[in-house]
């Protein structure tokens, strides 16, 4: 699954307000752990991500536990099945991509036709 602008944008936000020690993500110790966002409290995080509260936290479940963890998860089953020797090259393979996307960026009928559209890195 790819993401939104509408995720990118809050994934840029979030790393700023991580940065600046306003929130934190935690990880519970109940079984199934899960991440949490912790400091999510008070109208700045809601100004700075220009989301409700509810918004910042629903945003926040569905990139880190259900996109980032179960994109780990499909790893973790293909790895189980066909074993781990082929991790390294998926990882060489995946960063060829990013920077190939990065290079394609710097293309202006490319930018327009991207999903990504507004930034012009991924």
């Amino acid at each position: 699954m790819r993401l939104s602008e509408k995720d990118k944008e809050y994934l840029e936000r979030l790393r700023e307000l991580v940065d600046a020690d306003v929130v934190w993500i935690e990880r519970t110790l109940n079984q199934p752990s899960r991440f949490v966002l912790r400091g999510n409290y008070g109208s700045r995080v809601e100004e700075r991500f220009g989301l409700t509260r509810q918004g910042v936290r629903w945003r926040f479940q569905r990139l880190f536990n259900d996109l980032y963890v179960e994109s780990f998860a499909v790893l973790l089953f293909i790895e189980k099945q066909l074993g781990a020797q082929y991790r390294q090259d998926a990882l060489i393979i995946a960063h060829e991509r990013f920077a190939l996307r990065q290079k394609a960026l710097q293309n202006h009928s490319f930018r327009e036709a991207n999903s990504y559209r507004g930034k012009d890195q991924d």
